[in-house]
């Protein structure tokens, strides 16, 4: 699957999605500083998931209608790096179609899968 993770995404999540076999751009490695609609429109361009933990996507998808090929944000913290790489990793095995197109949270205790109206 194709990802493009947001600066504020732990390394050892990219790691572990790398790992797994997704294409992962990550954008601390490409462009520090990206602005959000830019992270975006590059993400959707792509075709690709954007992996968050900016809630400000929210705002840019539902209040300002922008385009998207589908968002993970996650909201996860607290736990050890390896605990939210076996989240996230998990969320797209069991649930990467799924993600496509669709607004998603993923927390500690669920993954919540807004689909698009």
């Amino acid at each position: 699957m194709k990802i493009v993770a947001d600066e504020n995404i732990d390394l050892p999540i990219v790691v572990r999605l790398r790992s797994e076999g997704h294409e992962v751009l990550y954008i601390a490695e490409l462009d520090p500083g990206t602005d959000d609609r830019t992270v975006l429109f590059r993400s959707g361009n792509a075709g690709a998931i954007l992996l968050t933990a900016d809630k400000d996507f929210g705002d840019l998808v539902y209040r300002q209608a922008q385009e998207h090929a589908g968002i993970l944000l996650v909201r996860i913290a607290g736990l050890k790096p390896e605990e939210k790489a076996d989240l996230v990793a998990s969320a797209f095995a069991r649930h990467g179609a799924e993600l496509v197109s669709t607004f998603a949270v993923l927390s500690e205790r669920v993954l919540r899968i807004r689909k698009p109206h």
